[in-house]
């Protein structure tokens, strides 16, 4: 089955609007001819100033996250509802870095996905495991743990993206091998066939994330189970075209 790929630019907490403004219109054309869905994620408070500048473009655009209430006494917190008025289409849920810093759980990260399906955004859902687990033996029982409780009870698994990011290749330098990162993404969807089915899996899209840079993303993409990527460092710059642009 033919998947499109995928190419994701996490900016993480980096760059200013002026920033933000001046790189989308550097890439813009670099990428315009893309046969990957692009997607670039800003901070929040660039968001607005990311859709007005992508409008009529081959570009969406994502948030970094997102909470599963509408509104409330959630301070701090920023809506499904929310980004979808300003034009958002994606969100990044459940990142290490969430997990992390601000003690995400896989029951959040369901809600948070259930919440962006039923507003129809599309989510791009992170699993990984540490260093720690992947020397112990214990990396496929933590990535597919992660999918059975941050995955469970969606009605079309295929309007949902994965993205496996080892923790130990985020912003490190660091790559997992191409043979190390197809397996682990055929652990996603061997968990996700478990779940919805084996047709279901082979058309969910499974990206690869934790330092992919222009010299190693096309081979990469080679493999069979990679079906784009989520690029940190890698997309703060012009660069990020040569990794969209992989197979040009």
């Amino acid at each position: 089955m033919s998947r499109r790929p995928v190419i994701a630019g996490n900016w993480k907490m980096n760059k200013t609007i002026g920033e933000t403004k001046e790189l989308i219109e550097t890439l813009k054309p670099l990428v315009k001819d893309a046969t990957a869905e692009v997607v670039f994620a800003p901070t929040f408070v660039n968001l607005t100033a990311a859709v007005e500048a992508t409008k009529g473009t081959n570009i969406g655009i994502a948030a970094q996250n997102m909470f599963y209430e509408e509104s409330g006494a959630f301070t701090g917190e920023v809506s499904g509802e929310m980004l979808k008025a300003i034009g958002v289409r994606y969100v990044i849920l459940g990142h290490s870095e969430r997990r992390q810093y601000f003690a995400e759980t896989d029951e959040a990260v369901n809600k948070k996905t259930l919440k962006a399906l039923a507003l129809g955004l599309t989510p791009i859902v992170c699993c990984g495991e540490t260093l720690e687990e992947r020397e112990a033996d214990k990396a496929e029982e933590k990535v597919v743990s992660q999918i059975k409780a941050g995955l469970a009870g969606i009605d079309d698994i295929t309007k949902v993206i994965v993205a496996y990011e080892p923790i130990w290749a985020i912003g490190t330098g660091k790559t997992a091998s191409n043979e190390q990162a197809d397996e682990a993404c055929g652990w996603v969807r061997a968990a996700i066939a478990d779940m919805y089915g084996k047709e279901a899996a082979e058309a969910t899209r499974v990206q690869y994330g934790g330092s992919v840079k222009p010299a190693n993303v096309k081979e990469l993409m080679a493999m069979d189970n990679i079906d784009g990527a989520l690029v940190g460092g890698a997309s703060l710059t012009a660069d990020f075209a040569k990794i969209v642009n992989y197979d040009a």
